[in-house]
């Protein structure tokens, strides 16, 4: 048997988002359920989240971030031959986000992949590419994140509304010559599988929140620290934190564990809420786009939440350009 022929490794080359244009504040949950806007900030860190319109979907805004990850890149469609999208929100069970993705974009003949690891999902989905690449199955990958929780919350429970938002984020994934993206870290803590769920027959957001944060204070730094062993690095090495995006008071006391406070901490979370598995992509873009995230930067993502899985690995950060593009693409959204 004839194996195909893959490469040294993958590299990201291009970064997109997209959020609706429908900020809500805090003040304006507190007009749906008992809370303030200082409550808010104080457990949670959140001043504002986007919330998609009733006819806007999770392709929809896939497209978007996959559109302006793809003029980051410089990377024609034509070119990619895996598209991948991360959704725990998608209406549809068939045709997949992915395939209404591509076929959006206009691609040719990719492969198409929907998973859903919730909250850690974009970091599955990016190990799914790095693998694809490195054995030769794919060449360039398109890897997004899209979630609508806005569709799957209770505005009446105060514990979760305060929480949830809508965007996109994504990735543009090519070969390299040079290991630019590790071999992921992941597993699960099977104990809490029904710590966070969307589920029949409500097909509502509930969670024990309690628990996902005592998880979080616990165990995420043991498990985000294992990313960068694995990979032959120290915390020292590490430029750039970016989490999962689910509560201020999660991400700080993380970045704290693994000695990264005086690194850049992606805390995004404050303007964009928790949109789960698109939060790390979606914040990752914002600031590399907003020139808050350097070149070359080793970048430890790390992911976690419902099933309840976590995943994470490490990225190089591209080089930048700022090309006619990008800014069309960026002033249309």
């Amino acid at each position: 048997m004839q194996l195909p022929i893959g490469s040294a490794g993958s590299q990201v080359v291009g970064f997109g988002h997209f959020q609706p244009r429908d900020v809500v504040t805090n003040d304006d949950i507190a007009r749906l359920v008992d809370t303030n806007d200082e409550w808010i900030r104080a457990r949670t860190g959140i001043v504002t989240r986007h919330l998609a319109a009733e006819t806007e979907t999770v392709a929809d805004m896939a497209i978007k971030a996959g559109r302006l990850a793809l003029a980051d890149a410089t990377v024609d469609i034509d070119q990619v031959d895996l598209v991948i999208v991360a959704t725990t929100t998608a209406a549809d069970r068939t045709p997949n986000t992915a395939g209404r993705v591509a076929h959006a974009l206009g691609a040719g003949a990719p492969a198409i992949i929907d998973i859903n690891t919730a909250c850690s999902g974009f970091c599955h989905a990016l190990a799914i590419a790095d693998s694809a690449i490195r054995t030769g199955t794919a060449t360039t990958a398109l890897v997004i994140a899209s979630e609508k929780l806005s569709a799957m919350t209770d505005w009446t429970d105060r514990s979760t509304c305060i929480l949830t938002a809508d965007g996109a984020g994504a990735m543009v994934v090519t070969a390299s010559d040079a290991q630019r993206i590790s071999a992921v870290s992941w597993g699960s803590a099977a104990r809490m599988v029904d710590t966070v769920r969307i589920q029949a027959p409500t097909d509502r957001f509930e969670q024990d929140g309690q628990s996902v944060f005592r998880w979080a204070i616990s165990e995420a730094a043991t498990h985000a620290r294992a990313v960068i062993e694995r990979a032959g690095y120290t915390p020292d090495d590490i430029d750039v934190l970016a989490a999962h995006q689910a509560n201020l008071r999660i991400i700080e006391p993380l970045a704290k564990k693994l000695g990264l406070e005086h690194k850049i901490v992606l805390t995004d979370v404050t303007e964009s809420g928790n949109t789960s598995a698109a939060s790390i992509p979606l914040g990752l873009s914002k600031w590399w786009h907003a020139g808050r995230i350097p070149e070359d930067a080793l970048t430890l993502l790390f992911g976690f939440g419902g099933g309840f899985a976590y995943a994470g690995q490490l990225i190089r950060t591209p080089i930048r350009r700022l090309t006619p593009q990008v800014a069309t693409v960026l002033g249309r959204e």
